[in-house]
């Protein structure tokens, strides 16, 4: 079972750092050797860089399969600074289109990767949420809508430009996505932070337990390595 979710993960994780369009340019140009590289400069080489990614890249694949229609609408490590450094803004956004109204819905999502969770990762993890009003941030919209213009979404960028600037952002269109990727048992900790919270905005707890967190990560690495190199 460990095995298969580690092959299910290396599968999947080269498409957040790189779309298939970029490595299929660089396998063109540079062959099978140019395009692995393209891969593995794109990954982190340190265990809490990687840690941080995985968990990112569980909570989008979470969203886009098993929400209830929200989409997380770019991938965005293909957009980070360094692959060793965090990118600023909320961990991930989910939207999808208020059937009724055409308006936008977000799903403001915080995701936490720990070998061990504890009360003040959930906390960290509350005031991620808790910013900005508890709304997405205006930056990070912003961010996600140059992004979306550049791979010529119009539709999806007009809709976040009036929710951003024609409607506004009411409460009622939020709901938050605590994501934690642990090695310890999540299910208490994540129940008591949504049975605590006091504000308005819809809660949604998700518990990703993997024993063996941190070599999980380090086997899911090395293979989407390995698999890049004899692709």
């Amino acid at each position: 079972m460990l095995d298969a979710g580690i092959k299910a993960a290396a599968a999947v994780v080269p498409g957040h750092y790189a779309s298939p369009e970029r490595v299929a340019h660089a396998l063109r140009r540079l062959g099978k050797t140019g395009a692995a590289k393209l891969i593995e400069d794109k990954l982190p080489t340190t265990k809490q860089m990687r840690s941080g990614d995985l968990g990112e890249i569980f909570a989008t694949e979470w969203i886009d399969a098993y929400s209830g229609g929200y989409r997380a609408p770019i991938k965005r490590l293909r957009w980070k600074d360094h692959r060793n450094m965090a990118m600023r803004g909320d961990d991930v956004i989910g939207m999808k289109l208020n059937g009724q109204t055409q308006r936008l819905l977000f799903l403001k999502t915080e995701a936490k990767s720990r070998g061990l969770l504890t009360a003040q990762v959930v906390a960290e993890a509350r005031a991620g949420l808790d910013k900005d009003g508890g709304l997405p941030s205006a930056h990070a919209l912003t961010f996600i809508s140059e992004c979306l213009f550049a791979m010529d979404e119009i539709e999806l960028v007009d809709a976040i430009d009036d929710a951003q600037r024609k409607h506004g952002i009411p409460g009622q269109s939020v709901t938050h996505l605590m994501f934690v990727f642990t090695g310890n048992a999540p299910e208490t900790m994540l129940t008591n932070a949504l049975q605590n919270y006091a504000g308005s905005i819809g809660q949604w707890g998700i518990g990703l337990h993997v024993d063996g967190h941190g070599k999980f990560i380090g086997a899911v690495y090395d293979m989407v390595i390995g698999d890049a190199n004899n692709a």
